[in-house]
């Protein structure tokens, strides 16, 4: 069980193809910073294999945390091993049934995919019917771009929340019709991180410090990156905090960054201020 008042979440991320090594997963990525931009902190990202058993299991665990928000991606399709709904409807002990909501626009979408030439038939094949059996009491969401749409289930304190695996539908749901469904559950949050790149090519020459700064300041997350060692490379640090509003965000943020530039400017060692965007430094 997490800690009261922490609005946490937890991904699932699932597909036999991405632990085979077949499909780049960029999903979880996307999400974890959506989740936190919104204030919220993902404690758990997991990929997981399409085996009934394990995602089952895997669900009922993080249940069993009484996570706020539980999201996951892929295995809603209409093949046998599209496994994701049932896992969630044995997990929660409730029974797989069609949904007449989902049904519809599952039809209505393989029409429209018709209509532009995308499938060759409309109809609502039994393959297609399948990615409308829901866990009763479970809500479908539409999906703006594919053929399954999501699907929202509230279990004791956690929202479960469904999504394709395949990115542009997962960021379509995630960016529109489920929106709100996330404001709702994690709070209009706030939250803000900055990130410092050193003059110095060597992470362990400033671990004291970032340790310092992490110590005194206990609601920020400080966290040093190297991207690779010799003369090109670069050392950032990144503080970052979440609150109820921008004001409290702030309040929290400034003092660190200012200890911290404090302490470089006393080593000897030049900062510079990053935009606050991700990079990556794979």
């Amino acid at each position: 069980m997490y800690p009261p008042g922490v609005r946490t979440a937890e991904i699932l991320v699932i597909g036999n193809e991405i632990l085979a090594g077949m499909v780049r997963e960029t999903n979880a990525a996307f999400l974890a910073r959506l989740i936190t931009g919104l204030g919220g902190s993902v404690e758990r990202i997991s990929v997981l294999p399409d085996r009934l058993e394990v995602l089952a299991a895997e669900f009922r665990r993080a249940l069993e945390r009484e996570v706020n928000l539980l999201l996951t991606t892929g295995g809603l399709g209409p093949t046998a091993d599209d496994l994701t709904l049932e896992a969630l409807a044995r997990a929660t002990s409730r029974p797989l049934t069609p949904h007449p909501e989902a049904l519809r626009m599952v039809e209505e979408r393989y029409r429209e995919l018709h209509l532009k030439g995308l499938v060759d038939s409309p109809e609502l094949t039994p393959s297609r019917a399948k990615m409308a059996n829901l866990p009763l009491g479970a809500e479908p969401i539409p999906n703006p771009v594919g053929g399954a749409p999501a699907v929202r289930l509230q279990e004791g304190k956690s929202t479960v929340v469904c999504l394709p695996g395949v990115p542009a539908e997962m960021r379509a749901i995630a960016e529109g019709p489920l929106a709100p469904v996330l404001v709702a559950v994690l709070g209009a949050g706030a939250y803000l991180e900055k990130t410092l790149v050193l003059g110095v090519t060597d992470e362990s020459a400033v671990a004291s410090l970032v340790d310092s700064v992490a110590a005194s300041h206990p609601d920020v997350y400080v966290k040093s990156r190297a991207a690779r060692f010799g003369p090109e490379g670069r050392i950032r640090v990144t503080l970052a905090a979440r609150g109820k509003g921008p004001g409290e965000v702030e309040g929290k943020l400034g003092p660190a960054l200012a200890h911290l530039l404090s302490l470089l400017k006393e080593a000897g060692i030049q900062a510079t201020e990053e935009g606050s965007s991700p990079e990556d430094l794979g």
